[in-house]
């Protein structure tokens, strides 16, 4: 299949294309290396991509001509203004999650073979409690869990309307090589590694998270992109069932590398969730969807990434 990649050189974009490409498929991809963090992070993920024999185009959904790609058989749309920022206007999460997914669809619907569009949604939809089915009504509480409901709404309302072969991925709490760096792990290994302190907001240490580790994600992705004809008009949750809470990431990140997290205290963020709990039901009976690593496992290979690849690309790129 040629396969087309929005957001391609964020963490789960580029994990999918090389999954991909190692099956032989083929693989085009956007990314417009927004600055919301280090584009040399991306760049670094986009260059492993092309390596792999994946085409990656530097620019912009709400700007590109879609012309310069033709043939398509399917779409992942991972491409999203990400995250719970007080830096970020309300204005540029409806551009980057809704008016660039509108667009995205457009195109879509002008390609003759596309037999798939898999939109890649977020448990922040549900809330500040997230531990539902996907029948549970969406309560967001931040500037990004509203757009991307809206984002998402709109994709399957093309479905809907034109049967474009639309499904929608709600991902929990993804973590692993590549991971943003405002995130939590990527943000604590980096603190322990170059000596810097880590902010913990206040009472997160309690906060609930299904976990689930890159890999798991995307084969989720995946199974799902190869069983449209199950999927398609559908919501479903991606992630795993085990439970753990954001303190027991900090105590095995500290016994991996055998140092004291360095935490100070910030304020609650805004808009944060308390809990998220994967329900998975419809992801097994649907995708025969089954994840397989631990918390453990993933944070040990994270760790590693992290400490063998990133920093010394950050640290040549200086």
């Amino acid at each position: 299949m040629k396969i087309l990649i929005t957001g391609i050189g964020g963490a789960i974009g580029s994990h999918v294309a090389e999954a991909l490409l190692a099956r032989n498929d083929e693989v085009v991809g956007i990314d417009n290396l927004d600055p919301y963090y280090n584009p040399r992070i991306k760049e670094l993920n986009i260059k492993d991509v092309e390596k792999a024999g994946g085409k990656v185009l530097i620019a912009d959904i709400n700007t590109h001509d879609f012309e310069t790609f033709d043939d398509i058989d399917a779409i992942l749309h991972f491409a999203a203004q990400p995250g719970i920022s007080a830096g970020t206007s309300f204005d540029h999460y409806v551009k980057n999650n809704i008016s660039s997914t509108h667009k995205l669809l457009t195109y879509a619907l002008t390609q003759p073979k596309l037999i798939a569009f898999v939109h890649i949604s977020t448990s922040s939809v549900y809330g500040v409690s997230a531990r539902g089915s996907e029948d549970e009504l969406p309560r967001p509480t931040s500037p990004y869990g509203v757009t991307k409901l809206a984002a998402e709404q709109l994709a399957l309302s093309k479905y809907r309307s034109d049967k474009l072969p639309v499904t929608a991925l709600r991902l929990f709490s993804v973590f692993g090589p590549r991971e943003r760096p405002e995130k939590l792990y990527h943000k604590l290994i980096h603190a322990i590694e170059t000596g810097n302190t880590f902010p913990l907001h206040e009472g997160s240490e309690k906060h609930l998270r299904s976990f689930t580790y890159i890999d798991d994600i995307v084969d989720g992705v995946i199974r799902a992109l190869d069983r449209i004809e199950r999927a398609q008009g559908e919501i479903i949750n991606i992630g795993t069932e085990e439970l753990r809470t954001t303190g027991d990431g900090i105590a095995i990140i500290e016994r991996i590398t055998g140092q004291k997290a360095p935490l100070t205290k910030s304020p609650p963020r805004y808009g944060d969730q308390r809990e998220t709990h994967a329900v998975i039901g419809k992801a097994k009976d649907l995708l025969d969807f089954i994840p397989k690593v631990t918390l453990e496992e993933g944070l040990e290979r994270q760790y590693k990434w992290h400490k063998e690849k990133l920093l010394p690309h950050l640290k040549a790129s200086e």
